[in-house]
């Protein structure tokens, strides 16, 4: 190829590089005759490459004539120091509008070093302003944010993590990155990259989600509730949206959340209460309404009610717990039967330590063994994986033990559960003291 077909060529090219630019730019010569003009510039002020090339300056035509000599000075000079300068100037459209652009200039080295010219690269100021507020956003949320920011690329891994994010999972930033998520939680994992992918397929959820996940930390595992939002991103340089990943932002609402349930929790078995209380009330029988009390008990409480008395012997020292009820009634072969029956609790057994320190013991069926076998030995149901045994006191005197047992599908009982327990305990500890006094005249009396 020719010298001439080779320059020709490079023209070419940089000709296509410059139209191809998102920013408007040209260039003078060392004489400030304009020497190119790309098509952005034209956009943003109507003059076209072969109205703006060859001009010297922008004096009569892309500025006011009162500006002229000081847009021009204040360009050039950008051949004699190092570096770019950032100038904002007032330019005229071709239809004579003003457009307020920001500019930055440098200039242009020839073969010798000295100055050949200056390029210009300029846009709309609102445009730049725009610009700098997504940038400025960007670095405030990936800074410290008061809330969790975690950009997830499209294979659902981390890719940015803000230091908010950062302590929420337990580890530093960098620590985070490019871990598949499964190594970051121990629940809730399908869930959050359920959401993930939602929002890669159809696009951002109309509201947050609360998710309730279990996070791997130093410290060992925290169950937390994150109150998320997810928003996909896409690239703005691409003709058709392609997407990036996932911009994931959440706050830690464990504390309100937990508050929350508590609180419903603690009206729902109170109104359980009252309402064992009304049913036991229409029960003539004193040991009945104590089942009943059972029943009511158990709802959203635990599978299992097992109800043991003290049997009083001729000699005081000799007692032994009777089993006179159970809720939901033992099948046969499961269990001891439902209705009096001896309760051959082995030493140290949970309702023999409740009988010991008068209050509750709390306990589950140890890890590696097999459940069954556990419970099997205690005289609990098969399917029992985690245990509260109450005392029953009434007028100063032990009457027996209370059990309730859970299945492995339910949370291990805690001390707002043996506060539970303890109240029922109570009111069935009223009833069967009633139900062991001898009767009076007027027990008999029919009812209303």
């Amino acid at each position: 190829m020719s010298a001439s077909g080779r320059s020709e060529t490079t023209d070419d090219l940089l000709a296509a590089l410059l139209d191809g630019m998102d920013a408007a730019l040209c260039a003078f010569d060392s004489d400030g005759v304009i020497t190119h003009w790309n098509r952005e510039a034209e956009r943003i002020l109507g003059w076209t490459a072969a109205e703006a090339v060859g001009r010297k300056g922008f004096a009569g035509w892309a500025v006011r004539a009162a500006d002229a000599q000081d847009v021009e000075e204040r360009l050039m000079a950008a051949q004699d120091v190092p570096g770019r300068q950032v100038h904002e100037f007032a330019l005229l459209t071709k239809e004579g509008g003003r457009v307020l652009v920001r500019t930055q200039s440098a200039g242009v080295p020839g073969a010798d070093g000295k100055p050949a010219g200056v390029y210009c690269a300029f846009s709309e100021v609102h445009t730049q302003i725009d610009l700098e507020r997504s940038i400025a956003l960007s670095e405030a949320l990936m800074d410290d944010a008061s809330w969790g920011v975690v950009l997830v690329d499209v294979d659902l891994r981390p890719a940015v993590v803000n230091a908010h994010a950062a302590r929420a999972f337990g580890s530093g930033r960098t620590a985070l990155l490019g871990r598949p998520l499964g190594e970051l939680l121990v629940q809730g994992v399908e869930e959050l990259e359920g959401a993930l992918q939602h929002v890669l397929a159809d696009g951002s959820p109309p509201a947050p989600v609360e998710l309730w996940v279990s996070v791997r930390t130093p410290e060992g595992v925290r169950r937390r509730c994150w109150r998320s939002g997810f928003l996909r991103l896409g690239s703005p340089l691409a003709e058709e949206p392609v997407p990036l990943g996932v911009g994931w932002l959440f706050q830690d609402i464990t504390d309100a959340r937990q508050t929350a349930l508590d609180t419903a929790q603690l009206r729902f078995r109170a109104g359980q209460l009252h309402r064992s209380g009304r049913a036991a009330a229409e029960c003539e029988d004193p040991a009945e309404a104590a089942a009943v009390r059972l029943d009511f008990a158990l709802a959203g409480f635990a599978e299992h009610a097992l109800l043991d008395v003290l049997e009083q012997s001729a000699a005081p020292d000799r007692q032994r717990l009777v089993r006179v009820a159970a809720s939901p009634p033992m099948l046969p072969g499961a269990g001891p039967a439902a209705g009096a029956s001896q309760a051959r609790y082995e030493p140290g057994h949970p309702a023999l330590q409740a009988l010991d320190r008068i209050g509750s013991v709390r306990t589950s069926a140890p890890r590696g063994e097999a459940a069954a076998g556990w419970a099997r030995e205690r005289q609990w149901p098969q399917d029992a994986a985690h245990v509260l045994c109450t005392v029953l006191r009434s007028r100063g005197r032990t009457l027996g033990a209370l059990t309730f047992v859970r299945g492995a599908s339910r949370a291990a009982f805690e001390q707002a559960d043996a506060a539970y327990a303890e109240e029922v305990a109570a009111r069935v500890a009223a009833d069967l003291d009633l139900a062991a006094r001898p009767r009076t005249p007027g027990d008999g009396l029919p009812r209303s």
